[in-house]
């Protein structure tokens, strides 16, 4: 049995990722791929504790380190309980972020050595990686405006500008080092035109 694609999808705050992610869904399984839908962090019952602890606003001091860590931890258990089980059987996953959120937010906004990072990507995945990243880009501005539309923020959104400005940067940056993989996606203009780009795409795997 041909084993599943593993497809992320990545960006900063108010990116859009929710909406696409409801059309990736749709749009594969009219394709008559069987698709799982999960995130991160979550994505598992021990991960989503871990989830609430990490974005509850209630959560009011974490050192960077603790955070980077908690992340990785929900990422472990995510990979092994149902990442992988999913791809074995030759469905496919679609994850709402993944490994290089921590590049960018824990590295890129929180300012924690990239080198750490990458021994814990080594540790955690050894050879795993997604087959396509997905990454919607809009400036920080517009971003945070439809973060605002959208009500109370978790602890992450609660950062000031300069904190996304980061994020931003550190996943551009990530996107030119590893360009087969990273598809960035401008997602500034309207849900149709972000749809088009990401159709063309899902139709190159």
């Amino acid at each position: 049995m041909q084993k599943g694609k593993f497809i992320t999808i990545d960006g900063v705050e108010g990116a859009g990722k929710s909406t696409q992610i409801n059309f990736i869904c749709g749009y594969l399984k009219d394709k008559g791929i069987n698709v799982a839908l999960t995130r991160e962090p979550g994505g598992t019952e021990l991960g989503e504790k871990i989830r609430t602890l990490l974005l509850s606003p209630k959560t009011k001091s974490m050192h960077s380190d603790t955070e980077l860590l908690l992340m990785f931890a929900a990422r472990n258990e995510h990979i092994h309980a149902k990442i992988m089980p999913i791809l074995e059987k030759g469905d496919w996953v679609l994850s709402d972020r993944f490994t290089d959120a921590s590049y960018a937010y824990q590295g890129g906004g929180r300012g924690l050595d990239v080198d750490r990072i990458a021994k814990l990507e080594e540790w955690v995945l050894q050879d795993f990686t997604p087959d396509m990243t997905l990454l919607l880009d809009v400036p920080v501005e517009l971003g945070m405006s439809r973060v605002e539309s959208r009500g109370e923020k978790d602890r992450i959104e609660l950062e000031d500008m300069d904190f996304f400005n980061r994020v931003r940067d550190a996943y551009i940056s990530r996107s030119k080092q590893f360009p087969d993989r990273i598809k960035l996606i401008d997602s500034s203009e309207t849900v149709e035109h972000t749809k088009e780009q990401i159709k063309i795409i899902l139709d190159s795997l």
